[in-house]
């Protein structure tokens, strides 16, 4: 049995409960041990178990789905350090990250994520996976970024999406006070790709929440602090279990429901024991 399976069953359910809580909403490892009296690594470990059940269960459930309308966005991180750090000697998995998220602008369901490098492999994968869980001829909306039009053209055909990117342009210099304040955004531009998007519904508002909700619910991606991750799989797997916690088990202020009933995955909410029990029996089946 595995070191990670022995420290499951050694810590009380009440402790994995209470420490998974304290990670879904934003706390850090060390302020979770500093509140729980749980040792860090004891933490990490559970984390690291739990993201990647997260990730199974994810699979299994998001498949079939009905959405319509999706919104895409791609989120930066950074793993060990920053890429201008980066060295001969650090391996590939440290440096900048880019999370890919695809959310229904209708459900707020986030039927797809995918953690790695902002480049051509790493979109395909993300359009690819997404485009396989769903049953509908849906709207696309993304960002500028063209390394997204041809996986969307592989994956759904130039015919079979109504996809559109949207251009923001922004003033040269933030408007707001210090260096850290956003630019002001000074017009968009819509750009029909492939099909017949409707114009009135070509947007990436959604999505953009979702980022923000990120990086108030995941400590390793709030900016300007030390709490990144130290390695890729356990960056991996905080994301995993944000998303699975956001789609199942945390409902929605406008929806009043989970995203997930919102789809009709499921039609109860879950809570933090149901999805511990989930995600530990997957990883027990690995």
């Amino acid at each position: 049995m595995s070191y990670n399976k022995v420290m499951a069953n050694v810590l009380p359910r009440s402790k994995q409960l209470a420490v998974l809580g304290a990670l879904v909403e934003g706390n850090s490892i060390r302020s979770t041990e500093r509140m729980l009296g749980v040792h860090r690594d004891t933490v990490m470990r559970l984390g690291a178990k739990i993201g990647e059940g997260c990730s199974a269960l994810l699979d299994e459930m998001m498949v079939d789905l009905p959405c319509k309308r999706l919104e895409l966005d791609e989120l930066w991180a950074f793993v060990g350090k920053k890429q201008r750090h980066i060295t001969a000697m650090d391996g590939i998995d440290k440096g900048d990250t880019w999370t890919f998220v695809a959310i229904d602008a209708e459900t707020k369901l986030v039927p797809m994520f995918m953690t790695g490098k902002r480049d051509a492999a790493a979109a395909r994968a993300f359009i690819q996976g997404l485009a396989a869980r769903l049953t509908n001829r849906v709207q696309v909306t993304t960002d500028g970024l063209r390394t997204y039009i041809e996986p969307i053209a592989e994956a759904f055909g130039t015919s079979g999406v109504d996809y559109a990117q949207l251009h923001k342009t922004y003033e040269a210099e933030p408007t707001g006070p210090g260096r850290y304040s956003p630019p002001k955004v000074t017009g968009t531009d819509k750009t029909p790709i492939f099909g017949f998007p409707i114009e009135d519904l070509v947007s990436t508002s959604y999505v953009e929440r979702q980022n923000l909700t990120m990086r108030m619910s995941i400590r390793r991606f709030t900016r300007l602090t030390n709490a990144h991750s130290k390695k890729f799989e356990n960056h991996v797997a905080a994301v995993a279990l944000h998303f699975a916690h956001y789609n199942l088990a945390r409902v929605h202020s406008s929806l009043r429901v989970t995203p997930a009933m919102a789809a009709g995955v499921t039609n109860t909410v879950w809570g933090m024991g149901e999805l511990l029990d989930a995600a530990l029996a997957r990883t027990e089946e690995a």
